[in-house]
C-alpha cells in the first residue's frame, strides 16, 4: 500500500471517528490530508524509501487562533497521539523525525509560513523569482481529504503553478544556460582538451535542460533525488528522461554532441508549439530572449534573462 493510500486509510479508520466523537466542534474549522515533504507525499515511496520518516499517519490543519485556541490545539495533540501505533503491519515513529514531525497537527500559517515564508501562502514577485521549486511542490503535492474550513484548498490553488510571467522569466534563463553549456560550452572545452570543464558543461546542460522541460509541462521540480522520476510524468518532453542519463553517464564525445542538439532540438520545439518564440533558429540563446520578451511586466522582462535561475 502506498503512503498516500495507507494515510487515508488510516484516517478513514481511526482518525475521522476520533474527531467526530471527542471534536465535532472543529469539524467545520478542519483541513485533513497528506503533503509535504516525503516521497510518501509524491506517490513515490517503495520498499527502499520506508527506512526513514514513514509511518501511518496524516495532517490536522487548524486555523487562526481566534477560531481554534490553544488549548483545543493541545487537546486534538493528545488524542491524535493516542491513535494506534501500528495500522496495516507499519508501525508509527517513537521520534520526530529531523525537521520536525511531518504528520499531525500543525496550523495552516505555521506550516505555509516555514514552507515558503508566507502564512497565507500570498507571494511577491522576489519571492517566485527565489523561492526553491522543491518548496512549492511541497506546498502543492500530495492530497487533501477534507477542508471543511477552505483555507488550505485556497492556499494550495493559488500555489499551483508560478505565475505566466515568472515562468517565462524562468524558462529564458534556462534557454541561455542551455544553449551556452550545451551548444557551445562542452564542444570548445573539448577543444581545448579539457575534459573535466566539458562534462561540467554537460551537467550544466542537463540541469537545465531539466528545468526547462519541467516549466513547460508546468510542473514543478522537486528535490534533485526525484527529478528523474517525476520527469516520467510529465505531460510534456517526458521523452527527454533517456537522452538526459546519457548526457549525465557517458563521456564526451560526439556522440554526446548529437544527443545535446537532440535534446535542444525537443524543447525548442516545444516552445514552439506553446507560442512562445516565433523564430524557427536552433540557436537556444537567440530562443531565450525571444522568450524573455513576452514578459509583460516591464520591470520583470528588463531584469537579467538569468535573474531567474
Amino acid at each position: 500500500m502506498k503512503g498516500l493510500e495507507l494515510s487515508r486509510a488510516y484516517f478513514e479508520q481511526f482518525g475521522r471517528p476520533m474527531l467526530e466523537e471527542q471534536f465535532p466542534d472543529l469539524l467545520p474549522c478542519l483541513a485533513v490530508g497528506l503533503f509535504g515533504s516525503g516521497s510518501e507525499c509524491f506517490g513515490w515511496d517503495d520498499e527502499l524509501s520506508r527506512d526513514h520518516d514513514f509511518e501511518p499517519g496524516f495532517c490536522l490543519f487548524l486555523p487562526e487562533e481566534e477560531l481554534v485556541d490553544r488549548r483545543r490545539e493541545f487537546l486534538l495533540e493528545r488524542a491524535y497521539a493516542k491513535l494506534p501505533k501500528e495500522f496495516e503491519g507499519v508501525k508509527r515513529a517513537l521520534l520526530q523525525p529531523v525537521g520536525g514531525a511531518r504528520h499531525g497537527v500543525r496550523r495552516t500559517a505555521e506550516f505555509f509560513t516555514k514552507t515558503l515564508g508566507s502564512p497565507s501562502g500570498a507571494l511577491t514577485t522576489e519571492q517566485w523569482l527565489t523561492l526553491p521549486e522543491q518548496a512549492l511542490a511541497e506546498a502543492t503535492n500530495g492530497e487533501l481529504f477534507f477542508d471543511n474550513w477552505g483555507e488550505v484548498s485556497r492556499i494550495r490553488e493559488q500555489l499551483a503553478f508560478f505565475p505566466e510571467d515568472v515562468r517565462l522569466k524562468k524558462l529564458a534563463g534556462r534557454l541561455l544556460l542551455m544553449g551556452q553549456a550545451g551548444q557551445y560550452n562542452v564542444s570548445r572545452c573539448l577543444g581545448h582538451g579539457e575534459s573535466g570543464a566539458a562534462q561540467l558543461a554537460a551537467i550544466e546542460f542537463a540541469d537545465s535542460a531539466m528545468a526547462a522541460a519541467f516549466l513547460l509541462s508546468r510542473r514543478y521540480r522537486p528535490y534533485y533525488k526525484w527529478r528523474f522520476r517525476a520527469l516520467r510524468e510529465l505531460p510534456l518532453l517526458s521523452a527527454l528522461e533517456e537522452p538526459l542519463v546519457q548526457i549525465l553517464t557517458t563521456p564526451c564525445d560526439g556522440e554526446k554532441l548529437r544527443t545535446i542538439e537532440a535534446v535542444c532540438a525537443a524543447v525548442a520545439a516545444e516552445v514552439r508549439a506553446q507560442g512562445l518564440a516565433e523564430t524557427e533558429s536552433g540557436d537556444l540563446e537567440r530562443l531565450a530572449y525571444a522568450v524573455n520578451d513576452r514578459v509583460r511586466d516591464p520591470e520583470l522582462r528588463n531584469m537579467h534573462v538569468l535573474a531567474a535561475v
